[in-house]
This record gives structure tokens, C-alpha cells and sequence, in this order.
């Protein structure tokens, strides 16, 4: 019942064309498509490595991991999963932000996002959107604070696969100076653990949620030594 975040740095496609591989054409289209250097670096280094963890836990091929992005809308851009397992297990969750990417994988629904502490513009029309009246009524947060709080509801709402389409200012969490914590969440279906988890850089908050009302045991992997397996296998 182990949920495990492996954590990495991004990787320029241009000297990882063994990682560019295990990609599919659609991740390969969407790199592309990417104008920043350091975005097309955080979805290779995201997206490879959820290929490899995923296929040594299934015994599979990385590269033949047959991925459905289908959104509830019927459009290719929904949480990833296993195509043909359902809601089966195993459950993943993909996440990058500055320095890190992340990837968790569980017994079932999990959600995982980091978030690089940065100065937040309008962070009055960003608490107004993302905190809850309780939340509020708390005093606003400093940017490091609100983002930890914003990186606890992100996770969330990744592990129940709603993503951004619904509200966050609909869950109120415990103080981001506190251990996470679902306070009341009226709009959820079930019950849905939250936990803070380390990351390699302090100023990189990470969150890991998924379903049950317990926090599971929570393991921090090394993504780096992942992907650069691969590089020596193939030659690279």
C-alpha cells in the first residue's frame, strides 16, 4: 500500500534521444510544440520517467505503454492513464515546476504536484480563486505560504482526476505552516488523504493526495538514477 514520488532534474531532448524514444507521438508532438528550453526539458524528463517506473512495475516495455488522455469533454487533454486498465491499479500522477519534475505511483487514484517558489503577482486575485472563505478568514498567506497551499489542492484535485476544472476555493486545508490536512471538502466523493512530501529543493513544496482516509506510508525515490539507466542501456 506504498505510494512512492520519484524525483528528477529536467533533461534537454537534444542530448537524450534515447529518452525521446519512449515517448509516443502525441507526447512527442506536444514537447515539440513547447517554446521554452526548460518547459520541453521538465515534460521529456516528466514523461519518460513515468514511462520507466511504470513499465518496471508492470514488467512492460516503457516505450509500448499505451497511455488515454481522454478528458471527460471527449478531447485528448484529461489526466493520463493506463489505457485498458480502468481505474485499476496502478495509479500515477505526473508534475514539473522549476528544477523538479515528479512522478507518484500508488495502489490507486494519486495526485502529485510541486511548485518552485516564486514571486506571485496578484496574489490577492490568486487567493480570492484558490482559498476558501475559511482559509481566508485565516489571513492572507505570504507567497512561500500560498504556494504550498495551492500545491496541497493541486495534488488533490490531480488524484480525483478533476484537475483545475473544479474549485479550489471549495477545500479548506489546514494552515500551510501545519501538516496537510482536509478540513472540509463539501464537493468530494469519498474520502481523500494529503500529505506534504520532501523534496530535493527546499524552495520546491511538493503535496501527494490520493483516495482513502488514510495516509499511506509515502517512500522518495530517486528519479535521476532512473533515467539515467536508461542512457547507458541504450547506448546514449
Amino acid at each position: 500500500m506504498t505510494v512512492t514520488v520519484w524525483w528528477a532534474a529536467p533533461t534537454d531532448p537534444g542530448g537524450r534521444p534515447d529518452l525521446v524514444a519512449l515517448l509516443d507521438a502525441h507526447e512527442r508532438e506536444r514537447m515539440a510544440a513547447l517554446r521554452r528550453a526548460g518547459d520541453r526539458a521538465r515534460y521529456l524528463a516528466a514523461h519518460a520517467l513515468a514511462r520507466l517506473v511504470l513499465a518496471e512495475h508492470l514488467g512492460a516495455d516503457p516505450a509500448s505503454i499505451d497511455m488515454d488522455r481522454t478528458c471527460r469533454c471527449g478531447k485528448p487533454h484529461g489526466k493520463p492513464r493506463l489505457a485498458g486498465h480502468g481505474d485499476a491499479a496502478p495509479g500515477f500522477s505526473l508534475t514539473h515546476s522549476g528544477a523538479l519534475v515528479g512522478v507518484a505511483l500508488g495502489p490507486g487514484p494519486v495526485g502529485v504536484d510541486v511548485e518552485q517558489h516564486r514571486e506571485l503577482t496578484g496574489l490577492d486575485g490568486l487567493a480570492r480563486h484558490a482559498l476558501s472563505p475559511g482559509e481566508r478568514e485565516r489571513g492572507l498567506p505570504g507567497p512561500a505560504g500560498f504556494l504550498v497551499t495551492w500545491t496541497r489542492k493541486e495534488a488533490l484535485l490531480k488524484a480525483t482526476g478533476d484537475g483545475l476544472s473544479a474549485p479550489m476555493d471549495a477545500i479548506t486545508l489546514s494552515a500551510p505552516g501545519d501538516p496537510a490536512r482536509v478540513l472540509h471538502w463539501p464537493d468530494a466523493t469519498g474520502s481523500w488523504w494529503l500529505a506534504d512530501v520532501d523534496t530535493p529543493h527546499p524552495d520546491h513544496p511538493g503535496a501527494v493526495a490520493g483516495a482513502g482516509a488514510d495516509v499511506p506510508p509515502i517512500t522518495v525515490a530517486d528519479g535521476d538514477a532512473v533515467l539515467s539507466v536508461v542512457r547507458g542501456t541504450m547506448g546514449g
